[in-house]
């Protein structure tokens, strides 16, 4: 894979599973370079592998497809080129695409009624005169910003304050009905529309009817988020997640909430009153809520500990509450399994399926409300969404092999009966006749003999080969055995990629990831390092003398503090690193808690795991690239470092990205990343060059 491939970068959405089980609808996106754009459209895929996928849509960006309970429409977001999402409609026989918002800021997560009439929506509601909600009042003309809170940035958002996420309910329209036609000024200024004044009528048209979308029902008004609006199982009440209580500044924690859903047309009634499910108050962090017969209600929840704040690899559960005045109770062992990447999947009222990260897959598993947990698939894959119906189990997944595709779970397998999946498509095809490298496991015995498990991939050729060192972000996070565009850039280069999952990293339980609170930079360092030996042994093609090492985030922490401590690389490259971390305190969106719950409270504590404080020490020619609105590890954390650098000594440089933020590798603009990866081959190729010159 060349820089110039990320065009076949297919990624594919849960899919939307009809009723009888035979179809499935999904979203089909990918970067367009040409275009510098993201492109998707929705495609139906048959359970039976009967037809070819074909596409159904043909927006822009088409993504999320949700399925009417009884099949018959599709709900949808599309986003024009420059305009933000709005929540659509079509029948899936066929037709044109019906908008049903026109949400000055868009429309992010849905859910459709039982009934199949109404979908409850999220939109960011900005406050009068902002954010365009004012025409010619352009953002440097805004009034000044009034914070009275300590959590008021969000990365890849910006000030967030003054936008939180409400929900609405919007009614299905007729979807043969005549569209709306405004009037033009014609001196008649009660000149409507007959489609939308309707008999006799001589009100003029609203503003939702103006846009040509039906009119909206608003739900909460309370100035915080409202996130993840599911509908109960009997479509009486809407249940959400949020942070309503009046300590939320000072810790993470958050409640289940429910409104009533107004009668259909109502919409003087104001905004219903909200009924707490579970409160703040059993010391959760929220991420999901849903509701199935009998009042059952399922959480996905971490737990915070006496402060409510103590985050540092807490492991995603699986909670049941059996009555309204019950606690709920933990279903699965948050010490093993680590649902943080999953959402809920109900199949029945007795159970619900989630997916697992565990050892760098992603298995889906069955859990019941008894406690009892299945693994539906537990292949060498990582599952991303899953979606049920007609008794079928469908899921999008990646593996080494393909960047996105879809299969059927085979639920009726025997435990030694092979995979648990059956392909459906093929979507990553063309990138493989490009040439994808494979994935060699590895699990290294570390120094104090503690085993560190990882993958390397390797060029083609009999080497030797340089190697690079390249560790994950977090640092609870993990690489896994998807298909990688880093590590198949760097090795069709003529790199030795080697990557792996160090303690501190999600998926070997909570203990694993726990044991560097407070300690980074001391085994987590350690961890690859012994890797990088145990590799060089191994894989005989590997020229351990000729090593770089690389990372971003938390990777580019402990790339930063490596080179402080270590010098037998050639090269680093130090991107969007958490590097000081009193600094960190007070400027990123995650200031308020992240910087101390890993390094400490302590000053002197947090200086000693400073890149920042022993930058002096480095040896190492250093590239450092950043992004210029990163409000994760904002840009000072860069510039200080660079210059700590410069004044060192240190070859160096710096790369900033305008525009972009901390998510620029994984979602950036196009070109963008191609610079990017153009940049740094072009820094490897100067300080560890490829014996024979780069390919």
């Amino acid at each position: 894979m060349k820089t110039t491939d990320l065009d076949l970068l297919t990624s594919v959405s849960r899919p939307a599973v009809s009723p009888d089980g035979r179809l499935a609808v999904v979203s089909v996106t990918r970067p367009r370079v040409h275009a510098d754009a993201y492109t998707g459209q929705l495609w139906e895929v048959t359970t039976d592998g009967s037809a070819p996928p074909r596409r159904i849509t043909r927006g822009f960006r088409d993504t999320a497809p949700r399925l009417s309970p009884d099949g018959s429409v599709i709900a949808f977001i599309r986003a024009e080129p420059k305009g933000p999402p709005q929540l659509h409609v079509v029948r899936y026989a066929g037709g044109e695409p019906v908008a049903l918002t026109d949400e000055l800021l868009g429309v992010g997560a849905f859910d459709w009624s039982p009934d199949g009439s109404r979908i409850v929506y999220a939109s960011r509601v900005a406050e009068p005169g902002r954010y365009g909600s004012v025409e010619g009042v352009s953002a440097a003309a805004e009034p000044a910003r009034r914070i009275t809170t300590t959590k008021y940035l969000a990365n890849g958002l910006g000030w967030s304050t003054d936008r939180h996420t409400q929900l609405f309910l919007v009614d299905l329209p007729a979807l043969d009905a005549e569209p709306f036609v405004a009037a033009v000024a014609s001196g008649y200024p009660d000149a409507v529309d007959p489609a939308v004044r309707g008999d006799g009528a001589d009100a003029k048209p609203s503003a939702a009817e103006r846009a040509g979308v039906p009119p909206v029902v608003r739900l909460t008004d309370e100035p915080v988020d409202h996130d993840a609006p599911r509908f109960s199982a009997d479509g009486s009440e809407v249940l959400f997640v949020a942070s309503r209580h009046d300590g939320r500044d000072d810790d993470l924690l958050s409640g289940a909430y429910a409104v009533a859903v107004p009668a259909p047309g109502d919409t003087s009634s104001g905004v219903p009153e909200v009924r707490t499910v579970v409160s703040h108050e059993a010391g959760l962090g929220i991420a999901e809520v849903a509701s199935v017969e009998g009042g059952r209600i399922y959480l996905l929840a971490q737990e915070l500990g006496e402060t409510g704040v103590d985050f540092v690899a807490r492991n995603t559960a699986l909670y049941v509450r059996d009555a309204d005045d019950a606690a709920p109770r933990v279903l699965t062992d948050a010490e093993t399994v680590d649902l943080g990447g999953s959402g809920i999947t109900v199949e029945d009222r007795d159970a619900v399926l989630v997916l697992n990260g565990s050892r760098g897959t992603v298995q889906l598993l069955r859990v019941t409300a008894d406690g009892a947990v299945e693994a539906l698939v537990d292949d060498q894959v990582e599952v991303t969404g899953v979606g049920v119906g007609g008794g079928a189990v469908v899921v999008a997944l990646t593996d080494p092999r393909t960047h996105g595709d879809v299969a059927l779970v085979r639920t009726d397998r025997a435990p030694d009966g092979g995979s648990a999946l059956v392909p459906l498509t093929d979507f990553s095809a063309p990138l493989r006749d490009e040439g994808i490298r494979p994935l060699h496991e590895l699990v290294v015995e570390g120094r104090d003999g503690y085993p560190v498990h990882g993958w390397v991939v390797l060029p083609e050729g009999e080497g030797p080969h340089p190697v690079l060192l390249v560790i994950h972000g977090g640092p609870y996070a993990a690489y896994g055995v998807h298909l990688f565009d880093e590590a198949q850039v760097y090795a069709d280069a003529g790199y030795a990629v080697l990557l792996c999952n160090p303690r501190g990293a999600a998926g070997y339980g909570q203990e694993h990831g726990r044991v560097i609170k407070e300690r980074m930079g001391t085994v987590d360092m350690d961890d690859v390092l012994d890797f990088l030996d145990g590799a060089i042994a191994v894989h005989d093609t590997i020229d351990g003398s000729r090593a770089g090492i690389m990372g971003g985030s938390y990777g580019g922490y402990l790339t930063a503090w490596t080179i402080a401590h270590e010098h037998r690389f050639q090269g680093a490259i130090v991107e969007r690193g958490f590097l000081d971390p009193e600094l960190f305190t007070g400027t990123s969106d995650i200031g308020t808690f992240f910087g101390e719950e890993y390094t400490g409270h302590d000053e002197e504590t947090r200086r000693a795991q400073s890149p920042q404080a022993f930058a002096h020490q480095v040896r190492t020619p250093t590239l450092v690239v950043h992004s210029e609105d990163d409000l994760r590890c904002p840009l000072s954390q860069a510039e200080r470092y660079h210059l700590a650098l410069v004044r060192a000594g240190v070859e160096t440089e710096m790369l900033v990205f305008p525009g972009e933020d901390h998510e620029l590798s994984r979602s950036g603009r196009p070109r963008h990343r191609v610079q990017r990866f153009e940049a740094i081959l072009d820094w490897w190729g100067r300080h560890l060059p490829v014996a024979g010159g780069a390919r």
